[in-house]
C-alpha cells in the first residue's frame, strides 16, 4: 500500500489530524464543508449546493454532506439545499455553514516551451475543445450508494506544488494551481487512491497524456502529463491498481504527476482526502 508521504497544507487545516478520518474538513476556498444533514436512521437524503448534486455519506452516525468549495468562494455563510424523502414526503430545508477566509501563495515558473504558455494560433481550437471536454467531465455525477472517501497517494514523491497557488508563468498570470505535484522520475508507476472508474485516458495539450477517474457521487480525480496510459476508459478501479507511469507531457516543467480532486464540479485540496 503506497504510503503518505504528504503532510497537510497548514496545521490551522486539520488540527489532530492522526484522530481524523478522511476526508478533513477545511471550509475554506478550495477547501472542503462537512455537513450534517440528518441521522443515519434516515432514509438518505440529498443535496445540492449551486445547483449541483453533492456527496453524501455516512460519518459518525449522521447522513452528512461532503461540499466542495471553489477557488472563488467567498468567505461568509453559505447554504446547501436538503431533500429528504419520508412517509409525510417530500421535504426541502436550507443547511448552513461558514467558509473562512484563505490566501493562497504567489508561485513563479518558467516554461522553456512558450508555445504551451501562449499557444500558437492553430493549437485554440484543440485546446477550446479540450476545455469543454474536461468541464463535462469534472462535473460528471455518478449515483452511488457507498463511495470510497479514504484516499492514499498514487505514488511516493516529494511535494513539490501545493494546491491553489496563485501561478504566473513566464510573467504572465495564469489560473491557480488546480492540484498538487509530486516530484518523482519518470516511468514511476502510479495507483488509483480509491475504488473508481476509468471515464477519460487520453492526451490533452497542456496535461498531457491523462487518466481520470469516477469515484461515485461527483468525486473525481485526475492525473495529468503521464508517460504512459495502463488502463481503457469504463475500466473499474480497486485502490492501488496501476493506472500508468508518470511523464512529463503537455506543459510540464520537468517530470512529474500533477493530481486534482473535484467535488460537485470544484477542484479540492487532494490532501484533505488523504488517510492519515
Amino acid at each position: 500500500m503506497l504510503a503518505l508521504a504528504v503532510a497537510c497544507v497548514a496545521a490551522s487545516l486539520c488540527p489532530n489530524a492522526a484522530a481524523r478520518a478522511a476526508p478533513r474538513a477545511a471550509p475554506i476556498p478550495g477547501g472542503i464543508a462537512i455537513v450534517r444533514l440528518a441521522p443515519a436512521t434516515d432514509a438518505a437524503p440529498q443535496a445540492f449546493y449551486d445547483g449541483r448534486p453533492v456527496l453524501v455519506e455516512r460519518r459518525s452516525g449522521d447522513w452528512q454532506a461532503l461540499v466542495g468549495l471553489p477557488l472563488s468562494a467567498q468567505p461568509g455563510e453559505h447554504t446547501i439545499k436538503v431533500v429528504s424523502v419520508s412517509a409525510g414526503g417530500v421535504q426541502e430545508r436550507d443547511a448552513g455553514f461558514r467558509v473562512a477566509p484563505h490566501t493562497y501563495a504567489i508561485q513563479r515558473l518558467t516554461i522553456k516551451d512558450a508555445s504551451k504558455v501562449t499557444p500558437p494560433p492553430e493549437a485554440l481550437a484543440r485546446i477550446e475543445q479540450e476545455a469543454l471536454k474536461m468541464a463535462s467531465l469534472r462535473t460528471h455525477f455518478r449515483d452511488l450508494a457507498a463511495v470510497d472517501t479514504d484516499f492514499v497517494l498514487p505514488a511516493k514523491g516529494r511535494l513539490s506544488s501545493r494546491f491553489g497557488l496563485r501561478r504566473i508563468l513566464n510573467g504572465e498570470p495564469r489560473s491557480p494551481h488546480s492540484g498538487l505535484d509530486l516530484a518523482i522520475a519518470a516511468g514511476t508507476p502510479l495507483g488509483a487512491p480509491a475504488a473508481g472508474v476509468v471515464i477519460e485516458a487520453s492526451d490533452f495539450y497542456y496535461c498531457g497524456q491523462s487518466v481520470i477517474l469516477d469515484h461515485g457521487q461527483g468525486l473525481i480525480s485526475i492525473y495529468c502529463h503521464l508517460q504512459q496510459i495502463d488502463v481503457t476508459q469504463g475500466q473499474a478501479l480497486r485502490r492501488g491498481d496501476r493506472i500508468g507511469l508518470s511523464g512529463a507531457s503537455g506543459r510540464a516543467t520537468g517530470p512529474h504527476l500533477h493530481w486534482s480532486v473535484y467535488l460537485n464540479g470544484n477542484p479540492v485540496n487532494p490532501e484533505l482526502m488523504l488517510r492519515n
